[in-house]
């Protein structure tokens, strides 16, 4: 899959810019760490985070996993989906498996993100 429209945080969570707005779900890497998700927990639209903060969580036959906000801002969507397949995350992580989209309110956090190939270079260091 073509990666080099999306960004990455250090939390594993990837960010995928709509003129303003942003989808956010958690990366390959990540899912394939987690193992087989079993349950998600949405964040509620109209919520409002600053970078960084837990907005959800994910949980799988391993654990349940805090998902943090790479972005500032206000949830506009969810994809409610993931309450009756969760598992979307594990099959399909950059496109059924999509989490929820922020209208975001700064903008300047984008260059906290990595993109695809910086991405790449900090796994390897895991």
């Amino acid at each position: 899959m073509d990666l080099k429209n999306y960004k990455f945080s250090k939390d594993h969570e990837w960010v995928k810019l709509e003129d303003d707005m942003a989808v956010i779900g958690v990366s390959d890497y990540a899912q394939k760490e987690m193992g087989d998700v079993v349950y998600i927990e949405l964040p509620e639209t109209g919520s409002s985070f600053s970078e960084g903060d837990t907005c959800s969580n994910i949980e799988s036959v391993k654990a349940v996993n805090d998902i943090f906000t790479p972005l500032s801002g206000e949830v506009v969507e969810v994809n409610t989906s993931l309450e009756d397949t969760p598992e979307n995350i594990n099959t399909d992580p950059y496109g059924s498996g999509w989490i929820f989209k922020i209208k975001i309110s700064d903008s300047a956090e984008l260059t906290d993100l990595l993109d695809a190939d910086q991405y790449e270079e900090y796994l390897k260091g895991i």
